[in-house]
């Protein structure tokens, strides 16, 4: 249910004379009203939250944001309209004609007729002040305005992209999409990482479970993915996961939202990698494609050099290499590591990032890892003396790991054996 009210005072009302009846404004969006190709004094309405205001002697001048482009409207107005309430951080809606600008700085502009303020805003108590770069520190005490900012607007506008983009892939793939439960009894992860679910009534009767047996928030949907792929052969999630880390670095977040994937009926390796490329690329471009003044943005003052960064892995096909390979380039690295590289030994951060440099800021796929460093259901390379597993782990620069999976074991006489040796025969039965 939505529900609004407002009060809404008209800075030029109508005399008491009949008002000329005008075709009814078609209502635009700041983004469409920027891209519009017919600027011939098309009546539009744009509503919006000030970003600027510069008054001369007969001409006012607003620019106007709605949160849909990084860019603002230029509002071009008689003088007449001035008005304190046309302040820094007041919501307005103008109605006028869109038409070429004259000014080089923009290709078009609103020509008001009628502005009106939809809500006031007290431009000196305000937290966010005009031309003033906020550090991220800042704008972090107030998470109620902290989106009306550039950076946040950006990054929030990159993320509605790709994750847009990850749908599309994988629905342009034939992948069916499954909500998976959010509260669940299950621990895909087995760490024990739990945030546990229950009433604030339990308080009372503590011994009592709601849902008769312990439920935690999931840290993984993978186990109904992989019921669902019995059924739907190509299905997948996205959507918020927990781990109760107690770890406060930006790797290890209480809340995040994951993507996960099952394919049935798959015997290639190279086939999963595949998707975890096509996946990445595919939401890359599209960022880049429809954010070209976001990602702009986020390059010169949030990440710097992350656009050029982008646009090199796209250029190329991702490198593979398997695990034992890696060890060896590790282990002849000049580099010293704070953990030794060794066969057998799981990959740190500084190993990825390492691996990746290496292989010449190219993403790289890591293969056959160790049978002793990953789960049970994992299949069996039955590769002699190293015993390795057909898993892949895809490293990124900047940030290491970003992708991880793997074939599952489909030969029941070894899920049996590799149920019996981590000693989790009891809980398959």
């Amino acid at each position: 249910m939505f529900g609004a009210r407002y009060l809404i005072r008209a800075l030029r009302p109508c005399s008491s004379a009949p008002c000329p009846r005008h075709k009814p404004s078609a209502r635009l969006s700041v983004r469409d009203a920027l891209g519009a190709q017919n600027t011939k004094g098309e009546r539009v309405k744009v509503q919006g939250w000030i970003r600027s205001v510069r008054s001369q002697k007969e001409v006012l001048f607003l620019h106007i944001n709605d949160g849909s482009s990084l860019e603002s409207l230029q509002v071009v107005a008689d003088s007449s309209f001035d008005s304190r309430e046309l302040a820094f951080g007041s919501s307005v809606e103008v109605q006028g004609q869109l038409v070429k600008s004259p000014s080089k700085k923009q290709d078009v502009e609103l020509k008001a007729e009628k502005i009106e303020v939809v809500g006031n805003c007290d431009a000196k108590a305000f937290p966010f002040k005009y031309k003033e770069r906020h550090p991220l520190e800042y704008l972090r005490q107030y998470p109620h305005l902290r989106c009306r900012t550039n950076a946040l607007g950006s990054i929030l506008r990159v993320r509605s992209e790709a994750t847009a983009a990850i749908h599309s892939f994988f629905k342009d793939s034939g992948f069916v999409h499954i909500h998976t439960p959010i509260i669940t009894s299950n621990d895909c992860e087995g760490a024990g990482e739990l945030f546990q679910v229950e009433p604030s009534s339990k308080i009372k009767v503590p011994e009592k479970n709601f849902f008769n047996v312990p439920a935690f928030l999931t840290v993984s949907g993978q186990l109904h993915l992989e019921v669902m792929s019995g059924a739907f052969t190509q299905v997948f999630t996205f959507g918020p996961t927990f781990r109760a880390e107690n770890s406060q670095s930006r790797r290890h977040l209480a809340e995040f939202y994951m993507v996960e994937a099952e394919i049935s009926f798959v015997e290639s390796l190279q086939d999963l990698m595949q998707v975890m490329e096509g996946l990445f690329k595919t939401a890359t471009m599209t960022v880049l494609s429809n954010c070209p003044e976001d990602v702009e943005l986020c390059h010169k003052f949030i990440a710097p050099g992350q656009k050029d960064r982008l646009e090199h892995m796209l250029k190329n096909n991702f490198l593979i290499i398997s695990y034992t390979e890696a060890i060896e380039i590790l282990k002849q690295a000049s580099q010293n590591f704070t953990f030794t590289p060794e066969w057998g030994v799981d990959l740190h951060t500084e190993h990825e990032k390492y691996l990746v440099k290496h292989c010449g800021n190219i993403p790289v796929f890591v293969i056959n890892y160790p049978l002793a460093l990953k789960p049970f259901y994992m299949r069996d390379n039955e590769d002699g003396p190293q015993h390795t597993v057909a898993a892949a782990d895809l490293l990124v620069p900047g940030v290491g790991e970003l992708f991880g999976g793997s074939l599952r074991e489909e030969r029941f006489h070894l899920l049996e054996q590799r149920l019996a040796r981590s000693g989790l025969t009891e809980a398959y039965q």
